[in-house]
């Protein structure tokens, strides 16, 4: 027996020495015990050769169901191993819809559990409009373009004048007389030079809208006109995209989701009619307080990233209110409408 054991050492040793794969130097100790029982199981018993190498068959045959259940273990341990190892959450699959260094800049992002590598990819992949470059929309545009949402689509007719800068951030003053939607792709770009920007310097009309609105997968809007608000809650239910809907006056704004695709009321269900001019003054009429967009048009994107994402709880079927004087914020319960022309309720 010791001799065997002994070849079966020289064996691995030279093999080792010439540098052979463990799977051959094991393929070969094997040979050698399958030899070894061979000769047990075949010559009769006091043969000098089964004498010199154990007597009997048994021993080696012990000692090869004892090499083969080591092995067994060493197998399932390492698949046990292998499951346990956490997921990579870089994305290197995905790695072919960033270019080189974009990924570092949403790091912050990737480590998130809620996102991650595929929250991240959702945002690449998503196309956003924005209905507005004014108070709502420059901190929505911002923060979507920072955050790394794909596409980005902003509409809006206006140009920039000095008393839109005490609160639309996305413009300067060297901007002054620039259309607002080509001041804010210029903004857009300088943050994330990595996204597209679709500017369309017009007013949002029923001849363009469904067809505008069709290339996207959500809509935020900003704006402070009661006849674009309906048309674009019209066109969002008909076309089955969620609408996150952003609203001020002075010190107060507020923020929801209508997405009657899954469940949730739309604007119609919430606002039937719109109010009559006096009670719903706009802000160049009642003023607003300078940093209240860039608080409710944030709690926008936020709502955005989560929709495309999938992360957490959006604001479908809640509204959101922000008391900007006495820095409150309560939430209330919104539900369809039964009857409502443009959803059915």
């Amino acid at each position: 027996m010791v001799l065997v054991l002994s070849l079966a050492a020289c064996l691995w040793g030279l093999g080792h020495v010439l540098r052979m794969p463990s799977s051959m130097r094991a393929m070969l100790v094997g040979l050698l015990f399958g030899a070894v029982i061979l000769v047990h199981l075949v010559l009769p018993d006091g043969h000098p050769l089964r004498m010199a190498t154990g007597e009997s068959a048994a021993l080696w045959l012990i000692l090869l169901g004892f090499a083969a259940l080591v092995w067994i273990y060493r197998q399932a341990l390492a698949k046990l191993r292998a499951k346990a190892q956490p997921q990579e959450t870089t994305m290197p699959e995905q790695a072919s819809l960033f270019v080189d260094g974009e990924l570092q800049r949403y790091a912050r992002h990737i480590v998130l559990r809620e996102l991650g590598g595929p929250g991240q990819k959702k945002l690449k992949e998503a196309k956003v409009l924005v209905i507005g470059a004014g108070g709502l929309g420059s901190p929505a545009l911002l923060y979507l373009a920072a955050a790394g949402v794909g596409t980005i689509g902003v509409i809006d007719d206006d140009e920039v004048d000095a008393g839109n800068l005490q609160r639309q951030v996305i413009h300067s003053d060297e901007a002054i007389d620039t259309p607002k939607v080509f001041s804010a792709e210029a903004r857009m770009k300088a943050i994330n030079p990595y996204l597209k920007v679709r500017p369309y310097k017009r007013r949002l009309s029923e001849e363009i809208a469904e067809e505008l609105i069709g290339e996207y997968d959500l809509v935020l809007d900003g704006t402070d006109n009661f006849d674009t608000r309906y048309l674009v809650n019209h066109m969002t239910v008909k076309l089955g995209i969620p609408l996150v809907s952003g609203a001020l006056s002075q010190w107060e704004g507020q923020v929801s989701v209508f997405d009657p695709a899954n469940d949730g009321p739309c604007y119609e269900c919430i606002f039937p009619e719109a109010p009559a001019p006096e009670l719903a003054p706009s802000c160049a009429e009642a003023g607003v307080l300078g940093p209240l967009p860039g608080v409710v048009g944030s709690m926008m994107a936020v709502e955005a990233v989560k929709l495309i994402t999938g992360a957490g709880a959006p604001l479908r079927g809640e509204m959101l209110i922000y008391d900007a004087l006495w820095g409150e914020t309560r939430k209330i319960t919104l539900k369809k409408r039964e009857g409502c022309p443009c959803c059915s309720g």
